[in-house]
């Protein structure tokens, strides 16, 4: 939790408290559904709940912004960003309904007002959203074809519509189609921890 407050010192109480819920609600649910690797439990905080705030540092999402979380497995990175951005509304959406049913009872348990969950494949939400977001959820270029309807053409925020993907290693090849509008963020450029160096987002503009 520490490092949380680290790199976001102003969160209200009410953050706080859901945040620092966050570790035993996930050790619990986890040891009966796995959806985190159980070796990974203890680096939660850094490589699940931080690594999917890296989102919250490339972008300030406005009041009324709609996000759909592709692939949230467990609830990243859709679940830190709905505590981050109590203003907005997320969509967290997995074809794993196991998964879906622990991010489901994570939610709950925190009082998260502005989540919607459901257990469905990518393919089958027909409705549009302002950002995209996912986590090394499948190639760049099979999620591109999958949610390019799943945009809003209304524009609210400083960056435009479009999709913002976590992802890991060497992107080169990935991002070459895309190359004109794409733009690469190194993850380390916002968080110290050597856990980051290799990790990255992407931000395609739709």
């Amino acid at each position: 939790m520490e490092l949380i407050l680290k790199y976001f010192p102003n969160l209200t109480d009410i953050q706080k408290t859901q945040f620092e819920a966050l570790y035993e609600l996930y050790t619990e649910w986890n040891a009966k559904i796995n959806v985190i690797s159980r070796k990974d439990i203890e680096n939660l905080y850094e490589h699940h709940v931080l690594h999917s705030l890296a989102i919250a540092e490339i972008i300030q999402f406005k009041a009324g912004t709609s996000v759909l979380d592709v692939g949230t497995g467990g609830g990243f990175p859709g679940i830190p960003l709905a505590i981050m951005f109590p203003e907005v509304n997320f969509r967290l959406i997995d074809s794993i309904g196991k998964k879906i049913n622990v991010a489901t009872e994570v939610a709950n348990a925190i009082s998260l007002k502005n989540v919607v969950l459901k257990h469905m494949r990518l393919q089958e939400e027909k409705e549009k959203f302002d950002f995209v977001v996912s986590r090394a959820v499948m190639p760049l270029g099979d999620l591109i074809k999958l949610i390019k309807n799943n945009i809003k053409k209304e524009q609210i925020n400083a960056l435009p519509n479009g999709l913002i993907c976590l992802k890991g290693g060497e992107l080169v090849q990935e991002i070459q189609p895309y190359k004109k509008v794409a733009e690469l963020f190194e993850v380390s450029d916002y968080f110290s921890e050597e856990y980051f160096t290799t990790k990255k987002a992407v931000y395609i503009p739709m």
